[in-house]
Formats: structure tokens, sequence, C-alpha cells
């Protein structure tokens, strides 16, 4: 038992050691301008990843090209980045009022402009995570791309296999394929990719878009193609980082606007001097806690507020959202779509103005201050700081007046993996670790287990380990983190970032009351621990639904002293 442990403990402390070291090169290639990811430069980086051998990244270690890791990474990169030979990192440098049509990849929030046949330029806006997120996954698809190259190369003189002669004519004649040159194109497909016909079937048309449906073949053709050149022609890949980006990142520009923005809109509708409660959701679930049931109460006329709120969910439901959304703009919400480049839109709601007994909170408390909620979309991992940093700062009405915002409380809420339970559960942390630094945030939460619990849902509580990045966690690192004396029952990306601006504002700045409530709640999107469990095998659907409704109305009870 005890020689078990030591393995377990040597391979955290490898896992360890490589998120170390991929955080560290990464730092170093930004400061550096530029690399090559299949070069000597980009080497340090692979070792690092192969080394790590994270979990959404499925058989990265093995000859088999991987499927679901490569879905989850294309869903998250720009369409067409398989194309490019140049990627290059920029910050906001006006491409917007350009030509070039913004990319915005399916699952990240990122504008994105192909300049050329053989470049792709991704604009950071969102602060460090986000370079650190763009970086793993292009290691992973360049790793990749040479396991393609490796399988379809007969010698060093360039000479390829059959399969990848019919692959290259099924996509090069650009037209869309019958069930039969399909299907044929799929057999010599997996036969490069070491998969099976059916495993390349069972995936093939989550890559498709509606003008794309083969797309899968072109990703692979393009990744294999480019790697092939790297070999024979020593085209090598390379990935630049903008000299603007390099010296804006970090200075909080796009958080200060944001901020600033806020603000001026709280100073236009005389909110400034009222209490604020901040709170880091999405931008459907306060909305439709406060005013959904009463809009729609007679279109589901007998039916659960949980059902309701799960109708809303739906794809098709843009009628009834829109209907919510009107009603609530009568009834003190301003919507603030984002324009700062931060992609974190906000809603103010003026408690003023709710006729409670049009809510579905007819019991709520509010003093004659009545208090002001700020909701804002969910930051991504650092970003988490920039922002609410820069939210807690005084408002610098003119040169020699600076107004101190009220702010009462800030609550957390959003997906996060969980180690003990299943998608859907609960986590209300009791800490917030954050990985690769000694900075550990404690904190009195006020939510509790307790008050989630009987309602069909695992509740856990404790602490949670704030991760550089979703996709660079293994089962060793996160099996120690759970099953040491740490007792770490999940992990998220933003919740250390966030307290630490919290406690800087109360604690250090002065710049709001000391005695700030918090309030942090996870709801499970998946279990890294256990296989075919973690983010690349697919979304949450309807089963979010609840949990995330759970959280918010708990919040909002606090919030209108509902006991």
């Amino acid at each position: 038992m005890k020689e078990i442990k030591n393995i377990v403990r040597s391979r955290a402390q490898e896992s360890s050691s490589a998120v170390e070291k991929l955080y560290i090169t990464m730092r170093h290639l930004f400061n550096r301008g530029f690399y090559k990811p299949m070069g000597v430069s980009g080497e340090t980086l692979r070792e690092a990843l192969l080394s790590l051998r994270p979990e959404i990244y499925g058989t990265i270690a093995e000859e088999k090209v991987e499927l679901s890791g490569l879905l989850y990474v294309i869903e998250r990169l720009p369409i067409g980045i398989e194309e490019c030979r140049f990627i290059n990192l920029t910050s906001d440098e006006g491409y917007s009022k350009s030509h070039f049509k913004a990319i915005v990849p399916p699952k990240r929030r990122r504008n994105c402009y192909r300049i050329d046949d053989e470049q792709m330029n991704i604009e950071i806006t969102r602060g460090r995570s986000d370079i650190y997120d763009i970086l793993t996954h292009l290691t992973f698809i360049f790793i990749e791309s040479h396991k393609i190259k490796d399988r379809i190369l007969i010698d060093e003189s360039g000479e390829v296999t059959r399969d990848w002669q019919k692959l290259e004519q099924a996509v090069l004649q650009n037209k869309k394929l019958t069930l039969v040159e399909k299907e044929k194109t799929i057999s010599h497909t997996a036969n490069i990719l070491g998969r099976t016909f059916a495993e390349v079937l069972d995936i093939y048309d989550a890559f498709g878009t509606a003008d794309k449906p083969d797309r899968f073949l072109h990703v692979i053709y393009w990744l294999g193609n480019l790697a092939l050149q790297e070999l024979i022609d020593n085209s090598k890949r390379i990935i630049t980082f903008s000299p603007i980006l390099r010296e804006r990142l970090g200075h909080h520009i796009h958080g200060e606007i944001w901020a600033t923005n806020i603000k001026e809109v709280l100073k236009e509708n005389q909110l400034l001097g009222r209490p604020i409660h901040v709170i880091s959701a999405n931008m459907h679930s306060v909305m439709n806690s406060v005013f959904a049931t009463h809009v729609l109460k007679t279109k589901f006329k007998d039916q659960s507020d949980f059902f309701i709120y799960e109708e809303l969910s739906k794809s098709g439901a843009h009628d009834l959202r829109n209907k919510v959304e009107d009603f609530a703009k009568q009834y003190g919400m301003i919507s603030l779509p984002d324009s700062s480049g931060t992609n974190i839109d906000v809603q103010i709601f003026d408690t003023a103005k709710i006729d409670f007994k049009k809510s579905a909170f007819p019991k709520a408390k509010l003093d004659e201050t009545k208090p002001v909620i700020i909701v804002m979309d969910y930051a991504f991992g650092e970003q988490a700081y920039e922002t609410i940093d820069e939210l807690l700062k005084p408002f610098q009405e003119t040169k020699d007046n600076k107004i101190l915002l009220n702010v009462v409380s800030v609550s957390i809420m959003g997906k996060a993996g969980i180690l003990q339970g299943g998608k859907g559960d609960i986590m209300i942390p009791s800490a917030h670790i954050n990985e690769g630094t000694g900075d550990n945030y404690t904190f009195e939460n006020e939510l509790t287990k307790e008050m989630l619990e009987g309602n069909d849902i695992a509740v856990f509580e404790g602490p949670m380990v704030t991760v550089l990045g979703t996709s660079l966690q293994n089962k060793d690192l996160l099996k120690f983190f759970h099953e040491s004396t740490w007792g770490v029952i999940g992990l998220e990306m933003e919740g250390a970032y966030y307290q630490k601006a919290i406690q800087s504002a109360s604690k250090i700045r002065k710049s709001i009351n000391p005695d700030v409530k918090v309030r942090y709640a996870y709801y499970a999107s998946d279990n890294p621990l256990e296989t075919g469990s973690t983010l690349a095998s697919g979304g949450l659907g309807t089963t979010g639904v609840k949990p995330t409704y759970l959280i918010t109305i708990k919040i909002l009870e606090q919030i209108f002293n509902i006991k």
C-alpha cells in the first residue's frame, strides 16, 4: 500500500513539475516574441505536455491520433487555423475596422482574423490565461499533426501512402462528398489515424459545419500536410506575439475601460450612491429567476419553475427569452453589451424599479436604500482579477473627486470540474488554492452546503483549486489534490483571482467595505477523474439548468433578505 501511495505521489510530483514548466516556458516564449512549435524553441512545451498527458487530450502520448481531444481543441480555435503556417497573437489593434471578417470559435469568445492563405491573427483581450489556453491547444494539434505525418510518410524523400493520396484527392476537389465517396475516404483516413472506421464515423459529423459538412477530412489533411512541409521543405510553423500585445498585457487596459463604462452608466442613472451587489454569472439566470415565472405563467400553467427555466435554455426559445428580457427592461434592468474588448456583457438591476409582486420573490424585504445588482458574464482565468479589481476601484468623477462604491457583496457562480460526484452536482468552496503558486485564499462563504441540500442534487463543501487551464489537468495531480490533506473537491480557473481582487480592495486599498460578503458556488461540468467524463466528452445539456438556478435563487434570497 505504501509503495502504491509513493508511486501516485511521484506521478503527481512529475505532473506538477510539468505544469510549472509549461507555465514558465509559455511566459518565456511570450517575452521572446516568437517561436517555432515543432522546432527547438517549442521542444520544452511539447515535452512538458507529453509528460503531463492531460486527461482532456486523451491518447496524446500514444501513436494513434486523439479524436475527442482534437474536436475539443478545434471548437476553441478559429475555423481555418489548421491551414495556417503563421499564427500571430495580437492585442485589439483595429482589425474590427478593416475589411477582415471576424472569425469567432464556436466554444471561445475571441475574435480571429484570416489575413491571407498562410496567416491567422488571434486577438488576446482576456489576459494571460487566454494565451496559455491557445498555446496549449496549438501544441496539442501540432503534436497530433506530426503523428499523421509519421503514418503517411513512406520515406524521407516525401513519398506518401495510398491512403494519404486518396484523402488528398477527396479534400482538394472542394465539393460535398456523396455517401459512397465519404465512406471510402473515411476508410483511408481511419488507417492514417490508427483508428477504426466506426470511431471516425462516430465523431465525423461533430466537426462539420453547415457549409463544410466534411470538415473533419479537411482538418486531418491540412494538419498532416503542414507537418509534411515542415519535414520536406523545412517550412516551419511559427507563432508570434505582436509588440502591442507584449506591451499591453498585464496593464488592465480592457478591464479599466469595461469597469469605467459600468460606473458611467450607474452615474447616468443616479445609482452610484446605492448599495451594490456584484454577481458573476451568465446573462440569463438572474433575469429569469426574478421575472420568468411571472412573464410565462400563462403559457406554462401548472408547470414548475425549473420546467420553465429548462424551456428557456433550449436553443429555439429566442421568442420566450426576448419576452422575459423586454419585461425585465421595463422593471429596472439595464443591458450593457460589452464594447471594451473583454467579451464580458453586463446587466444592471435597479431593485427600486422591480415590482416584487410581479416577480418570483414577493417576500423580498428591502429597506429604503434599495440595492443595485450588477451581473457580469463569466471572466476567463486571470481576467477575473483584472475586471473585479478595476470594478471595485473608486469612480473618478472629476480630477479631484473620487466616489467610493458601496459594494455590499460579491457572488461568484459558474461551472467547474468536480473530483467527487458527477455532472450537475454542486460545490461550495471554503478556500481557493492557486495552482503553481504559493497563494491560498480562505474566506467566509455566505453560501453553505445545508442551504442547497434536499433538491435531488449532491452538494459538496471544501477547498477548490484554481488551475492555470482546465486542459492542463491529469488524474495523478488531481487525485493528489483530492486524496491528500488538501482535500480538494473541485477545480476551476477564476476563484483565486476573484478573491485576490476582493481582498486587495477590502483589506488593503480600503476602497470597499472591509466586511464585504462573498458567496461562491459552482456546478459540475465534468469529472476529470472519471474516464469518459472530461470536458471533451461533451456538454451538460439541460443537466446544468437546475443547479444553475438553485445557486442563483439562493444568492438572490440573501440579497432580498428572504429567510
